[in-house]
C-alpha cells in the first residue's frame, strides 16, 4: 500500500470514503484538501455503465467549460490557403500543413491541442502514430476536424475539454484550478457532467451514471452525490 504525507492524511480525515457529498460542498471539501505551493488541477473521474469494448458504446466527445481550465492552451493548426491564415488571424499559435507535420516528426511537440481542416487529414494521418498515443490526433468526434478553423481555436482557448472513456469505463478529465472560487468549479463540473449525460450512447442499458469522484493533484478523492447533480440538472 502507498504510503501517503502527513498534509494527505490530513485532508483524507476530513474526507469520508464512504458518503457522497451534494456538489458544492465536496468542491468545498476539495478546496481546503489543496494545500502545496502550487494551483493543483481539479479533475473529475466519473464511473459511467458502458463496455468501451463495443464501439457503440465508445463515449467520446468535448464541452466548452464556462469558466475555463486555468491554463492557456496552445493550438497547432493543420491547414492550407485561406484556413491557415484565417487560424492565425484568430491566434493559433501554430499553422502549417507538410511543414508542421515535418517538424512533428522530427520530435517537436510544443503544442497542447492539434485541430485540422478535412482536407489536409491525409497529411495528419501520417503522425497518426505519434499524435493519438498522445491525446493529440484531430477527429471529428472531438470536435477537431472542421473547416470552421475560427470556431475550433476559439473554443479551445476558451476551455474546451475533451473526454473519452477508458477500458475501465472511466472518464477522467480537467475541470479547473484549485484556486477558482467554489461555484465556478461547481460550473464546470456541471457543465461537464451535463455533456457526459447528453452522450449516453444509445445501446447502453442499466444504470448509465454510475459514479463521480472529484481530486486535485495531490489530494484525496472526494464522492459526489451524482444522483442528486444529474436531478439538478434535468
Amino acid at each position: 500500500m502507498a504510503k501517503h504525507g502527513k498534509r494527505f492524511n490530513d485532508a483524507q480525515e476530513k474526507v469520508s470514503r464512504e458518503s457522497q457529498y451534494p456538489l458544492e460542498e465536496a468542491v468545498s471539501l476539495l478546496k481546503e484538501s489543496a494545500k502545496v505551493k502550487f494551483d493543483e488541477t481539479v479533475e473529475i473521474s466519473a464511473k459511467l455503465g458502458v463496455d468501451p469494448r463495443h464501439a457503440d458504446q465508445m463515449v467520446r466527445g468535448s464541452v466548452v467549460l464556462p469558466n475555463g481550465i486555468g491554463k492557456s492552451q496552445t493550438v497547432a493548426v493543420f491547414a492550407k490557403g485561406d484556413k491557415a491564415r484565417e487560424a492565425a488571424d484568430v491566434g493559433a499559435d501554430f499553422v502549417g500543413a507538410e511543414d508542421l507535420a515535418e517538424k512533428i516528426q522530427g520530435g517537436w511537440m510544443g503544442f497542447d491541442r492539434a485541430v485540422a481542416t478535412p482536407d489536409v487529414m491525409g497529411v495528419v494521418g501520417k503522425i497518426g502514430r505519434i499524435l493519438g498515443p498522445r491525446g493529440l490526433m484531430p477527429n471529428p468526434k472531438s470536435g477537431t476536424v472542421s473547416f470552421d478553423v475560427e470556431r475550433m481555436v476559439r473554443e479551445i482557448k476558451a476551455g474546451k475539454v475533451e473526454f473519452r472513456v477508458d477500458k475501465a469505463g472511466i472518464i477522467h478529465a480537467p475541470v479547473g484550478k484549485a484556486s477558482f472560487e467554489t461555484q465556478a468549479l461547481v460550473e464546470n463540473i456541471s457543465a461537464l457532467v451535463d455533456a457526459l449525460i447528453r452522450s449516453k450512447p444509445a445501446s447502453s442499458k442499466g444504470i448509465y451514471f454510475r459514479g463521480l469522484t472529484i481530486s486535485s493533484t495531490m489530494g484525496p478523492g472526494v464522492k459526489v452525490d451524482h444522483q442528486g447533480l444529474i436531478a439538478a440538472l434535468k
